[in-house]
């Protein structure tokens, strides 16, 4: 008689790949699945009555930011109440590790300064070993910072790396990899990748596909620049012979609008011509980042001291105003709102547009963000609202566009409870799953699981993940689509979605009736992939 550890029974089970739901039940031991379909009764040391429910893998996060926050937040509440069981990490350039030199140092006076949190590694080896020793209640995978690697090297230099810095990005790259990161990320858009040109990150991820991984990208503009930045980042990839995953595709600002479908076409074209290419995408139409972006790219040069001082400097101020008023028409500041800062006094801007703030300080939107900025040190988050419902619609319908959240595990208590979070935070997918599947017929559940499990998976080469198929991981959800549902909003944004019923970590459970446990089962997860990819 088989002997099972749990027993999920009389599921519509979703498998990942996008195939038809079909009804059966799936079995359990250890951390793996080992069958699927009918099991006999009496084999399991735990039931789990499904019925009406669906079974899908593990939702991945394949755009997350959660490196620090797990170490804050370590049962990764807001993440795994979705069904999060994988999120990926060291997005849009900035990695936790491999971090050296002057950015470590600012980086470990940060989060001392902020949450008490000892940054005492430099390597990947050793911040995995950190991730571990905590214990998560999710899996974690790493994607190298260009922007760290870069940073790390030459510090915030508006110019073009040096033979010896180039060469201590690349080792430091290779080093990662080594580690058992899944590949490299750039933020083209921010400093101090927005000073580099695309032969150093060609170098660099051309070592990087040499180690088996992928590159992913913000793009150096998603606005006015989008079709030139598109075309760079595309080519950047073909030079390098690496796979490209465009980090939350997007059109933004209402004159960017109509570029999307030159924009799909010219992805599409790449696809044709054996580029693999792919995106991402959140299902909102408000982005999130730090206010910071907003400055000119001259106002981000140097470390931080430095940009500070130069937020302090009259001239520069002066410079820096002008330019924000030639670039941001004053319509502009009524589409950001403050979502989180650092300082108590400044909390009651956190809700409120940038407009409403200025006028509460009697000041011009303009001044009123350069002063919030120095005053915070340039710590201050924001939330954009420049999208369209249509252009969301049409790229999450796009076979190859696969969901992520953007941002970083939460809580509502602890660390990182404070704030006016944007509401992916708490609600990407079951947001894809109620509006976008049930609601709107946008897409099909089985394509939308897919989307969101096996696709990244394969992507990033983890081919133990990702499926219900007997010998993959027991990574697992079991949700119910008539009631799943995102309850976060940016006025309410920390709290928790409805319908995910139970999520399975490795085979521990870590929610229950909707609970998270208490259990941290993660792992840190590794390229799994024996063979590094060659060129072609």
């Amino acid at each position: 008689m088989a002997s099972y550890d749990l027993v999920i029974r009389g599921a519509n089970l979703i498998d990942g790949t996008g195939t038809p739901v079909r009804k059966g039940d799936l079995a359990v031991v250890g951390d793996r699945i080992v069958e699927i379909g009918q099991v006999a009764a009496s084999g399991g040391y735990r039931v789990i009555d499904a019925t009406g429910l669906a079974l899908a893998p593990g939702f991945v996060d394949i755009h997350s930011h959660s490196d620090y926050h797990l170490l804050l937040q370590p049962t990764a509440d807001s993440a795994v109440r979705q069904g999060v069981t994988l999120e990926i990490g060291g997005n849009c350039g900035y990695a936790a590790a491999p971090i050296w030199g002057p950015w470590y140092e600012e980086r470990a006076a940060s989060y001392r300064t902020l949450y008490n949190l000892d940054h005492a590694w430099r390597g990947a080896a050793d911040y995995f070993t950190r991730l571990e020793a905590e214990g998560i209640s999710e899996n974690f995978g790493l994607l190298i910072g260009h922007n760290t690697l870069r940073g790390s090297a030459m510090g915030g230099a508006n110019r073009a790396p040096s033979t010896t810095e180039l060469q201590a990005m690349i080792d430091g790259a290779r080093q990662g990899m080594a580690d058992g990161a899944l590949g490299l990320s750039t933020g083209l858009l921010y400093a101090p990748a927005c000073f580099s040109r695309p032969e150093e990150l060609i170098a660099i991820a051309a070592a990087v596909r040499d180690c088996g991984g992928i590159l992913t990208c913000h793009m150096r503009s998603e606005g006015d620049g989008l079709l030139e930045s598109i075309d760079e980042i595309i080519d950047v990839a073909e030079q390098a012979d690496i796979p490209l995953q465009i980090s939350h595709l997007k059109t933004s600002g209402e004159r960017n609008w109509v570029k999307l479908p030159e924009t799909i076409r010219r992805i599409e074209d790449a696809r044709a011509r054996g580029v693999d290419v792919s995106c991402d995408r959140y299902p909102y139409t408000a982005s999130n980042t730090g206010l910071q972006a907003v400055l000119p790219n001259w106002a981000l040069e140097g470390g931080q001291q430095e940009r500070v001082d130069r937020l302090g400097d009259p001239a520069a101020r002066i410079r820096m105003a002008h330019d924000l008023a030639s670039r941001y028409p004053s319509e502009y500041w009524s589409q950001l709102m403050i979502s989180e800062v650092t300082q108590e006094e400044h909390r009651q801007y956190e809700g409120l547009r940038v407009n409403e703030a200025a006028r509460l300080t009697q000041t011009e939107p303009v001044d009123f963000v350069l002063g919030l900025l120095l005053a915070e040190r340039m710590q201050v988050d924001a939330i954009f609202f420049t999208m369209c419902e249509d252009n969301l619609t049409a790229i999450l319908q796009k076979p190859y566009a696969m969901i992520g959240s953007d941002s970083g595990c939460r809580s509502h208590q602890g660390p990182l409870s404070h704030g006016r979070p944007h509401p992916r935070t708490f609600g990407t997918f079951p947001r894809v799953l109620g509006r976008f599947v049930r609601e709107k017929g946008v897409l099909d559940l089985p394509t939308a699981v897919r989307k969101m499990t096996w696709d990244p998976c394969r992507k990033l080469g983890l081919l133990d993940r990702g499926r219900l198929r007997s010998g993959c991981v027991a990574d697992l959800v079991l949700f119910d689509p008539a009631s799943i549902s995102d309850q976060a909003t940016y006025e309410r944004p920390i709290r928790y979605p409805l319908g995910i019923q139970h999520v399975f970590v490795n085979g521990v459970p870590v929610v229950e009736a909707g609970e998270h446990t208490g259990n941290r089962p993660g792992r840190v997860v590794r390229r799994c992939s024996p063979e590094p990819r060659q060129k072609r």
